[in-house]
């Protein structure tokens, strides 16, 4: 950290593993942050020497090992860390023994696949590249499926006054599918089905760019070597292509 110019609150946030930068500038809008003592505004910076608290209580880098772990979230669960807020959160589900976050969200009525982790890095990359990465889905919906709606949804639906990108769909059983998104709308499955005249009745995804959904309901493991070695890759290439 440079006595002369100084981090970001937000960034050196991100950097100690507490949060990503986006929840960092939730938390300061918010004004639980201080600095001095003092309310921290939005592009403060942090110097040596100057102590910073969230909620009264005074930060750290604690230098813990960075953690990167694989879960399947059940259908029910908040991707949020606000534990104080929201009773059936991620975080207390999870119990996980040091501080993580989620890296982007997944609908409350949605299960499947959600990485977590304490690099606040890793989680601005993918949330930077989050319209260059892929993520799959398998989707039941409450009616047959047929060929004009795998064609609609597959070139683009006009959605939140804009048309979603064209994505790979398949068909996998009467009432199923299987779609690859490569952006991040909100909701973005359900309202393309609801814009066609379909409804979601099951939402799963089963796999984020190289990380595949393959443990059970509530249960998490950690990124193997090789994949967190493949996922740097894949972020290098997207974040090039972004900008």
């Amino acid at each position: 950290m440079s006595d002369q110019s100084g981090t970001r609150i937000n960034k050196y946030l991100s950097e100690i593993g507490y949060c990503s930068r986006r929840a960092a500038d939730k938390l300061i809008k918010a004004g639980r942050v201080t600095l001095n003592d003092a309310p921290v505004v939005m592009g403060s910076k942090i110097r040596s020497g100057d102590l910073i608290k969230v909620d009264g209580k005074p930060l750290e880098n604690t230098g813990e090992k960075p953690v990167y772990i694989a879960f399947h979230k059940p259908i029910g669960i908040v991707c949020t860390t606000d534990t104080r807020v929201e009773k059936n959160n991620i975080i207390d589900y999870i119990n996980y023994p040091s501080r993580i976050f989620p890296i982007g969200r997944l609908d409350k009525m949605s299960e499947g696949l959600i990485l977590l982790t304490n690099d606040g890095d890793i989680v601005n990359k993918i949330l930077r590249a989050r319209n260059h990465h892929e993520k799959e889905y398998i989707v039941t919906v409450n009616k047959p499926v047929t060929a004009s709606f795998i064609q609609k949804m597959g070139q683009g639906v006009p959605i939140l006054d804009t048309v979603t990108k064209k994505c790979e769909v398949q068909q996998i059983h009467k009432n199923s599918f299987r779609i690859v998104l490569t952006q991040g709308l909100n909701r973005q499955i359900r309202r393309m089905c609801e814009y066609l005249g379909y409804r979601v009745t099951k939402l799963k995804r089963i796999r984020i760019m190289n990380i595949p959904l393959d443990v059970k309901v509530g249960r998490y493991r950690n990124l193997t070597p090789t994949e967190l070695k493949t996922l740097q890759k894949l972020l290098t290439s997207s974040h090039k292509t972004a900008y």
